[in-house]
This record gives C-alpha cells, structure tokens and sequence, in this order.
C-alpha cells in the first residue's frame, strides 16, 4: 500500500512550508507529497529549495509545466519520502490544481491519495488515525475532522448533500454531535482539506472537474465518489484549516440600520465561478426543476437589485451576474470570461 499526498498552492508559501512540515512528520510516514504550484509569484520555489524540498529552481517561464523529484527523509523512522514538484504556467484555479496532482499521483500508482490545500495543517496523527478504516465495507474515502486555528469545529467542510435546495448551498453541513462518536459516520460530501481517496474509486469516477476553476470543485466530485462508494468522516482525526476569512476588503454599506457588505469591483471577477458552478450543478442534480429554476430566477433578480441600489459599475456587474448564471445552465466553463466582461480581459 502505497499513499500520497497532493497540496495545491499558490502564493502561500508560509503556510505551504507549515503544511509541508506536517506532512513530513506523520506517525504513520507517506509515501511520496505532490506540490502543484500554479504558479506562485512569492518565492515559494526558492523557498522549497532552501528547505530542501527541491534541488533546483524551475524556469521562470515555460509552456505548460515543470516538474522535479526530490527525496526526503520522515523523522520518525528515517523512511524516505519522494517529492514531486509540479510548477504550472498557467493559472488554472484550485480546481485545476487538484485536477493535475490527482492525474500525476495516480499515474504514478499510489493506492490512496490524501487531498489538502497550502492552508491545511494535519496533526502528526491524523494519517495514522485515517488508516485504521481503510478496510471498512464500501469506503472510497475517508475524512478527518477539519477544525480551525482557535480549536472549534469548521462544519462547512463536511455534510449530508442536498438536491432539494441547491442555494445558497448545495450541502448541510454535519451536525456537530456527529463529531463526538468514536467511530466512523458516513457523510455525503468531504471538501478538498484532508480527504484520502482510494485509487479504485479514481480508476472509475476519474479526476477533479478542472473546469470549475474555483468553488463546488469538490461538491461536484463527493457526488461522483458517492456512486461507487462510501466516504467516512473518523471523528478522532484532525486536520487545521487555517482559512482567512476577512471582511476587511469588502466594502460596507448601511441600508435600514443594517450593514451590507458588497464586493470591490477589481475583487468581483472571483466570485462568478462559485455563481456558475453551484448553478450547473443544480441543473443537473436537482429533484425539482421548477424550485431550482425558481429560486435561481428569484436570487437572479436580488443580486440585480442590490446592485442597483449598492453598487458601481452597474452595467458590467449586471452583465456579470447574469452570465454566470447563464453559463452554469448551459454548461459553458470559459474561465477567462468574468474578467474579460468586467476589465475588457486586464488583469486586475
């Protein structure tokens, strides 16, 4: 049994180098670690090459990728630990990191494969507590609890799937008792902090959706493991998410004693793929067509009003919003689109 690790980073390279750390002290040591960069702009090369983790610095420019081996050593008990660094010269998302570190590690034949971003930090247990319930009857997948920096719980991260109610979210997020059981619970969704996945189950769903982009990536994807398999949350495995939700950049407004909160313009280009993506998928899986085409003509009709009434821009970001709708129902996935409608294709 051979297990790997993929981390997607990009412009992090504290918190790649604080996840990198982690994984490399496991008590149960992995295999080999895949770093998809894609294609950080903060010195996270020469960073991973004065850490040790790479021998040599990518190209600064390239066509497509580049990739380099490495060796390194587990602490625990000296065990050797392959290092693949993949470089991308071309920002394909989130989405489309996992989409390529899945792809590589699984042509390489790694039986199981442990998913996380640059953010995530696994206690030195975690693997070894996932490990104990790779025999379960069905499992495709297991997840450890996903918390956040300050210790409580981050329930977003795990959930039952809902087909009833596409928005605002397509998943419930577990019961927080769920999270006290000493044994396995079965979920219907594990976002991409911490899943390990077997390969069989890769072998007949295939790879992340690189599409998407950005958001619902790995909605899309715990829908396809559910059809060969099971996926298990094991309470008692633990993994930091260190996500920074800030408020800070979002512009406030007061509107009847309330204060709303609206998104920068040069920011916005971002937000059209969780719009499109969430839309696709309710287009497709959703038990009722007419409440999904409802609420989505409803909430449609909100965003145009509160930009209306909020906003700058008027025009492009109404023409924005509609079109990430409208590309979610016809299963359009350009993703140079939303800044080309909003900046006329400059990056902001």
């Amino acid at each position: 049994m051979k297990i790997s690790a993929v981390v997607v980073t990009f412009n992090r390279k504290k918190l790649l180098l604080e996840c990198l750390n982690a994984l490399r002290n496991q008590t149960y040591p992995l295999d080999a670690i895949f770093i998809i960069d894609g294609p950080s702009t903060d010195g996270t090369p020469e960073a991973l090459l004065e850490c040790g983790y790479i021998k040599e610095l990518p190209p600064k420019k390239g066509n497509w990728s580049w990739e380099t081996k490495n060796v390194i050593y587990s602490p625990i008990n000296n065990k050797p630990i392959k290092v693949y660094y993949v470089r991308l010269y071309k920002d394909v998302g989130g989405s489309g990191g996992f989409y390529e570190g899945v792809k590589r590690a699984y042509e390489e034949g790694y039986n199981w494969i442990w998913l996380m971003d640059d953010d995530a930090e696994p206690r030195e247990d975690a693997l070894e507590k996932l490990i104990r319930y790779m025999n379960l009857p069905g499992v495709i997948a297991l997840a450890p609890t996903v918390i956040r920096p300050t210790g409580e719980i981050s329930k977003p991260h795990r959930g039952i799937l809902c087909f009833k109610k596409i928005f605002p979210m397509i998943q419930i997020p577990l019961d927080e008792s769920k999270y006290k059981s000493n044994q396995p619970v079965q979920i219907d969704f594990v976002s991409f902090v911490g899943p390990l996945i077997k390969r069989d189950a890769i072998k007949i769903v295939g790879f992340p959706k690189k599409e998407f982009f950005i958001h619902h990536d790995d909605v899309e994807y715990s829908i396809r493991l559910r059809t060969v398999g099971k996926i298990y949350l094991i309470p008692d495995s633990v993994i930091i998410h260190k996500e920074n939700i800030k408020k800070t950049s979002l512009i406030k407004k007061r509107f009847l004693g309330k204060t709303i909160y609206r998104i920068p313009y040069n920011k916005l280009w971002k937000t059209y793929y969780g719009t499109r993506n969430l839309t696709y998928l309710g287009r497709i899986y959703s038990k009722s067509k007419f409440k999904f085409y409802f609420k989505l003509l409803k909430r449609w009709a909100v965003s145009v009003g509160a930009i209306i009434l909020f906003d700058d821009h008027k025009i492009k970001r109404i023409q924005f919003i509609t079109s990430a709708y409208l590309d979610g129902l016809r299963g359009k996935f350009d993703n140079e689109k939303p800044k080309r409608i909003l900046y006329g294709g400059k990056k902001e």
